[in-house]
């Protein structure tokens, strides 16, 4: 055994275990739209103030696409690779360690602001919709709002999955009755009636640099749902689970994005629709359809509460495995008697909560998540691009169609979107690659000496074979 290693007890793993057969692929599926749902109500629309309506419409193909290709080659890793690392696992087959870690520090950062910045969402909502009096301290509710709903993911995985999918199919039928709603009063027309740029045209007002600006919005449409993979642990049978959930999300995100993205700005007009902060429900109104949009309006708050529900989770199950596995403190990944990682729960409430007293802004900590994002789909597709190559003859449960060539698409296609995000908030990107740069620090000088040898993701690695390790 190399100096920097250790090997843990079993009773050591027995404080570290998660609850084995939680969830079939149903539940799995619920969860991945989940992640999701919250981005059809509010937030993609303002891709349109920067790119117009045809340069956002590109962003949701090309991010589509991304996306595409790195679930397809996510889900044929979780299905030779499943453990609750997920993206970790992954890169640390392919990569060796220190790109494992990297790779699951982003996604840490990926679900640890997301779900801080959809806190301050929830608040918001909560307020205009006059269910908390107007002078209810924000903070205070956002802590609140942390607490309830962790201390629901505390008592059980299988209790909170099964309350996040009935808040989730909430979310679809407003969805669906704003599609019901909007349709008969869409107009083509005000898709393009944004006044361009001079030397640019009506349909991309505002020329090439507008539809990169655009980009990172076309991700709100599927931000998060590479979670799903997160749940290997707990799934009742992850080789096949993992796969057909992660896939079948996928189908219906593209769906409910494309409903939003053409029907709201078609009624409203794409001016309009760029500066709303509750894109269905003014499409709504403009309809004049007061009652559904009041519907919309409310259910719209069960689609936030299902994203930062199951972000939450997804945040807790990453913290769980790199903590685990010595890639950060041991002591977060211990569980409870109802096999929950309680410490990695509390952890991530604490540190969300202090990024929104910190920022005050969600739009920022939304951004910085995306960058985290877009940062992990480039070394995953990059690892199933790198295990294809150098281990041909893996056992795999499923396979993705295309193999490398998939993922190597959606390598190039992540590593733009990383770009893009420097064009809509430099400042808060270059906030993500310092925490990142720190996190790098900490691990050559503190955590891979110190990292648990017999660990699931490090006897994964040493049972497929995955080659030379890169140190």
């Amino acid at each position: 055994m190399a100096r920097n290693e250790t090997a843990q007890t079993q009773e050591y793993f027995e404080r570290r275990s998660l609850k084995k057969g939680a969830a079939g692929w149903p539940l799995l599926m619920g969860l991945g739209v989940a992640y999701v749902i919250s981005g059809d109500f509010s937030g993609w629309n303002y891709g349109i103030a920067y790119g117009g309506w045809l340069g956002l419409a590109i962003a949701f193909v090309l991010m589509g696409c991304m996306y595409v290709c790195t679930v397809l080659g996510e889900a044929e890793m979780s299905s030779a690779l499943p453990t609750a690392g997920a993206g970790f696992a992954f890169s640390r087959c392919a990569m060796g360690r220190f790109g494992g870690f990297l790779t699951g520090m982003a996604i840490t950062v990926e679900y640890v602001c997301a779900p801080a910045a959809i806190s301050t969402f929830i608040a918001n909502y909560f307020l205009q919709l006059g269910i908390i009096p107007e002078d209810f301290p924000f903070l205070l509710l956002v802590g609140i709002i942390f607490i309830v709903f962790i201390g629901i993911h505390v008592f059980g995985v299988g209790e909170a999955l099964k309350l996040m999918l009935v808040i989730t199919v909430v979310g679809a039928i407003a969805l669906a009755a704003f599609a019901f709603g909007a349709a008969p009063h869409f107009d083509a027309a005000a898709l393009f009636d944004i006044a361009p740029d001079e030397g640019a045209t009506t349909a991309l007002p505002f020329g090439v640099s507008g539809l990169l600006a655009a980009l990172p919005f076309g991700i709100w449409f599927f931000l998060g749902v590479e979670g799903v993979a997160l749940a290997a642990e707990e799934a009742k049978d992850p080789r096949r689970d993992i796969p057909k959930a992660i896939i079948g999300s996928m189908a219906v995100l593209i769906g409910t994005g494309l409903i939003v993205l053409v029907l709201a700005a078609g009624v409203t007009g794409s001016e309009f629709m760029g500066t709303s902060s509750a894109p269905l429900v003014d499409a709504l109104n403009i309809a004049n359809l007061p009652g559904l949009a009041l519907f919309v309006n409310v259910a719209g708050l069960f689609g936030l509460v299902a994203s930062f529900f199951s972000l939450i989770y997804a945040g807790s199950r990453e913290i769980f495995a790199l903590s685990r596995a010595g890639y950060l403190p041991t002591f977060l990944s211990l569980t409870g008697s109802r096999k929950t990682p309680w410490v990695a729960l509390l952890v991530q409430g604490v540190i969300g909560f202090a990024l929104v007293v910190v920022m005050q802004d969600g739009d920022v900590l939304l951004n910085m998540a995306v960058l985290g994002a877009c940062l992990s789909y480039v070394l995953m597709n990059l690892s199933h691009v790198i295990l294809r190559l150098r281990q041909p003859n893996m056992k795999r449960g499923w396979k993705t169609p295309g193999g490398a060539l998939t993922t190597g698409a959606g390598l190039v296609l992540s590593a733009i979107a990383v770009v893009s995000t420097f064009f809509v908030d430099a400042i808060a990107s270059m906030e993500i690659v310092c925490v990142l740069a720190v996190g790098c620090v900490y691990f050559f000088a503190y955590a891979r000496k110190r990292l648990i040898s017999n660990a699931p993701e490090e006897e994964l690695y040493k049972l497929e074979g995955a080659g030379q390790e890169l140190r």
